[in-house]
Formats: structure tokens, sequence, C-alpha cells
């Protein structure tokens, strides 16, 4: 691909639509900035080169208009001479001089013509590099921006899980207490209740002592009778 070519794609490329259709807006913009810059380079040397031959025209233009002078001075003094032969001679030396000077004019006039195209394409791709640059910021911007926010999101959810995770430990650990204060409870329970039955034993053993006792002592003064 040519430069001019190449150019003229930069030139009219709507930089936000390629980023928009990129996969990697941030490569993406390097890459078109590296591109415009190598190309901003080639252009303004081509510029440099079409100025150097305007230049070298200009100059070829000032020497030819310098001949043709000379030639019509030659053809006058002939003339005044008397020497007709010569003054024609002269003046078709003139005439072709003034030919090619015609020709190096109208190249002087196409290659200005072409340096004001060039100004204006290259201003527009320097607004267009600058463009660019301003949204490499901007993406630069926006992606610390977003990579802080995603740490700090990070951060905070992961302060939350460990919360989450003390509060579970803690939650946890009281009913371990409160579970073992009521089997420490159930325990006591237990004790008294057994001790409760065994007197309820006893006291039914002394009862039926005490039931034997009288019916004994009763049997015995019933004997004495």
């Amino acid at each position: 691909m040519g430069i001019f070519s190449r150019f003229g794609d930069i030139i009219n490329a709507n930089i936000t639509a390629l980023l928009d259709r990129a996969e990697d807006p941030a490569k993406m913009i390097r890459m078109m900035i590296q591109e415009m810059e190598d190309t901003l380079i080639e252009v303004r040397t081509t510029s440099a080169r079409v100025i150097a031959d305007r230049k070298e025209l200009e100059r070829r233009v000032q020497f030819l208009q310098q001949e043709a002078d000379k030639w019509d001075g030659k053809a006058r003094l002939a003339l005044s001479k008397g020497r007709e032969d010569l003054a024609r001679a002269a003046l078709a030396e003139k005439d072709l001089i003034e030919e090619n000077l015609q020709l190096a004019t109208q190249e002087i006039k196409s290659i200005e013509e072409q340096l004001v195209v060039l100004d204006e394409e290259i201003a527009q791709l320097q607004q267009k590099l600058d463009d660019a640059k301003a949204k490499q910021k901007s993406l630069v911007a926006r992606e610390r921006t977003v990579r802080s926010r995603m740490d700090i999101r990070r951060s905070s959810n992961r302060s939350k899980l460990e919360e989450a995770f003390n509060k579970f430990e803690t939650y946890e650990r009281k009913m371990d207490d409160m579970e073992a204060q009521v089997e420490s409870e159930d325990l006591g329970r237990s004790k008294n209740l057994a001790d409760e039955f065994a007197e309820l034993e006893r006291d039914d053993k002394v009862n039926e002592a005490l039931a034997k006792l009288k019916e004994s002592m009763a049997a015995e003064n019933r004997s004495e009778k």
C-alpha cells in the first residue's frame, strides 16, 4: 500500500467507530498512532522533496528568463546593425527558451497546488493524530479507573466474605456454648431426678418395714391378751 493510499484511509477513518469494533481498543489505538506517525513522517519527507523540486524549478525559470532576455537583446543588436538574418536566429532561440520557460512555470504551478493539498492533508492527519492520542489518554485513564474499581470491589468482597465467615464462626461458637450449657443443666437434672427416685424407693422400704413392725407389734399385743 502506497503512503498516499494509506494516508487517505487514515484521513477518512472514523477513529471512534474503529475503536468500537476493536476487540482491544487500547492495542488498536496504539497501532493507529504508530501508523499515523509513520505516515506523517513519510508525507513530510515527500513534501520536503517536492519543495526542493520547486526551488530547483524556480532557479531554472530565473535562468531561462535571463537567457530569453539575452537573446532578445541580441536580436535587437543584430537588427540595429542590419543583420536581419542574425536577428531571426536570435528570436528563434528566444522562442525555444520561452517554451521551456512556460513548461517550467506550469510545473511550478502544479507543484504549488500539490503542496497546498499536502499542507491541508498534513493538518488533517495531525488533527487525527492528536485525536487518537487524546483518546489513548482517555482509554488509559478509563482502564486505570476500571482496574481501581475492580481492585476496590474485590477487596470489599473479600472483606465481606471474611466478615461473614467470622460471624458464622462466632455464631457456631455461641451455639456450642449454649448446647454445652443445656447439656450441663440436663446432667444436673438427671442426677437430682435419680436421687429423688432413690429416695422414693427408700421411702417405700421404710413404709413397708414400718407396716411390718406395726403388724408384728399388734400381733404380740393380741397374744398377750
